[in-house]
């Protein structure tokens, strides 16, 4: 049989319900192959072996009994180190949450679950998601399976490097200025940001409570269309929640997939066709739009003048929102505890458990958002930053009166070497240019391979109205179904 960690999530799930084989043995396939490479990748925080195993066997003895299995049910998953797992380490990628074992899952991890699907464990992320290159993980770096020398992008790369190593075929992210997104473009995998409020922030670790948004990863776009079909919908615990049913993703998906995008009219940002993206990185998407035009597309320029405001709005409210979310973190319900030898206060202990157990850019982010948020400058700045949001989400609007999606790059360059931007937040920031527009407008967003750049994954950026998600995986299983998915080097 054909190396199983080598499949996509459909056929895997073919192959289990025909029973031509068993979850257990795909899920060890993937424990196998998690074992062999991780130590390079180092995608995983923690492996639940034990869970993973006897989940499968869960699933093999419900279709043995004759039950109707969902459509991904004995199918690995990785879930990123941001959601909630029952009795199975949540850090958050943090050392103020090392060794915290929650009591309850998150709502996608219940769905996870319910569905049949195998959790393989946690994956590594930049420190309560605030990163791009999964270099500011309390728990070291995940490297590209392109180049190990490289990232794999942010926050989620733990997740995407899972994919493109062959550890999982499935994988959950967390989306808040482009945390899925980006990570898949770097990493030549698919990366799908949903609608905000299309899937539920019940167990999210929070980070940016107007902007964060979990979602499926995956190695083709059909298989991140099943993913996202079985974790979406209204939650009645999350006050965020859109009481709408997802839309028909997996049929978007399928019907994209025959090649053909006659009546579809895509439009081209102006804004992000000139300065900001390396010559190979828009060599590869100008040829992608020439591909999407041949399959039929209608490609027409629009303009969206307030994107240029986008990444400056967003490292204002982004931080703003973290620094009232992380208050949480004291030292005193739950997570780490220092300083408390009966000598101290309780501001004491709180500094210090903080000092210790918080990142640089952790903090650094909660002094810009508590600076934004203060007396005297509050409207000065996080005013005037949610007022910049309202014009982007103007832009959106009006140029969805003229096409039925976007698209862009997804990143401005390929995946750069580990190091070389750390010293300087500004030049990290600016990896989430082309993704920062649609968390502040809200609507869904797709990043699927289109070429290689000095033998590095480029990915193309589909993006839709809110709660048009279908549209956004017809248009990128179009190109997919013309550029095909991507295998980087042997490990």
């Amino acid at each position: 049989m054909t190396d199983l960690t080598r499949m996509t999530a459909t056929d895997l799930a073919g192959l289990v319900a025909s029973g031509q084989t068993s979850a257990v043995e795909v899920t060890r396939a993937h424990l196998d192959r998690i074992a062999a490479v991780d130590d390079r990748v180092h995608a995983f925080l923690h492996v639940d072996t034990e869970g993973a195993l006897a989940a499968a066997r869960a699933v093999d003895e419900r279709r043995a009994a004759g039950e109707q299995l969902g459509p991904l049910a004995g199918v690995p998953v990785a879930v990123k180190d941001v959601l909630t797992t029952k009795g199975v380490p949540t850090t958050v990628g943090s050392k103020i949450l090392e060794g915290w074992r929650p009591p309850y899952d998150a709502t996608i991890v219940q769905r996870l679950r319910a569905a049949g699907t195998v959790m393989l464990g946690k994956t590594n992320m930049d420190e309560f998601a605030m990163g791009s290159s999964t270099e500011y993980s309390a728990y070291g770096p995940t490297h590209n399976p392109w180049d190990t020398d490289r990232i794999p992008g942010g926050s989620g790369g733990g997740s995407a490097a899972a994919l493109a190593a062959y550890e999982a075929p499935l994988a959950i992210g967390s989306d808040t200025g482009g945390s899925i997104r980006q990570p898949g473009a770097v990493t030549g995998t698919v990366g799908a940001k949903p609608t905000y409020g299309g899937t539920s922030r019940y167990g999210l670790v929070a980070f940016s409570s107007s902007l964060d948004t979990p979602g499926p990863c995956a190695r083709t776009v059909l298989d991140a269309a099943l993913l996202h079909q079985v974790i979406g919908g209204h939650d009645p615990r999350d006050s965020t929640s859109i009481p709408q049913p997802v839309p028909d993703v997996v049929a978007a998906a399928k019907l994209g997939a025959t090649g053909d995008l006659t009546g579809v009219r895509l439009g081209i940002v102006r804004e992000f066709t000139g300065e900001g993206a390396e010559p190979g990185v828009m060599a590869a998407f100008r040829e992608s739009v020439d591909t999407l035009a041949k399959l039929g597309a209608e490609i027409v320029e629009v303009s969206c003048p307030h994107f240029r405001y986008a990444l400056p709005a967003y490292y204002l409210i982004a931080p703003s929102e973290c620094s009232s979310n992380l208050a949480r973190f004291d030292g005193v319900r739950f997570g780490l505890r220092v300083g408390d030898d009966g000598n101290r206060s309780l501001e004491e202990v709180m500094s210090l458990t903080r000092e210790a157990g918080f990142g640089a850019e952790v903090k650094r982010r909660i002094m810009v958002g508590t600076y934004a948020l203060s007396s005297g400058y509050y409207d000065a700045y996080y005013g005037q930053a949610q007022k910049v949001r309202t014009l982007i989400t103007r832009d959106f609007t009006s140029a969805f009166e003229q096409v039925d999606a976007l698209i862009s790059p997804t990143t401005p360059f390929v995946a750069f070497p580990i190091g070389a931007r750390t010293a300087d937040p500004y030049q990290m920031y600016l990896a989430d240019l082309f993704t920062i527009p649609t968390n502040l407008y809200g609507g869904p967003g797709i990043s699927v391979p289109c070429g290689l750049s000095e033998g590095l994954p480029v990915g193309l950026q589909v993006m839709a109205p809110t709660m048009a998600d279908d549209r956004m995986y017809r248009v990128a299983a179009a190109l997919e179904s013309v550029v095909g998915t991507f295998t980087p080097p042997a490990l």
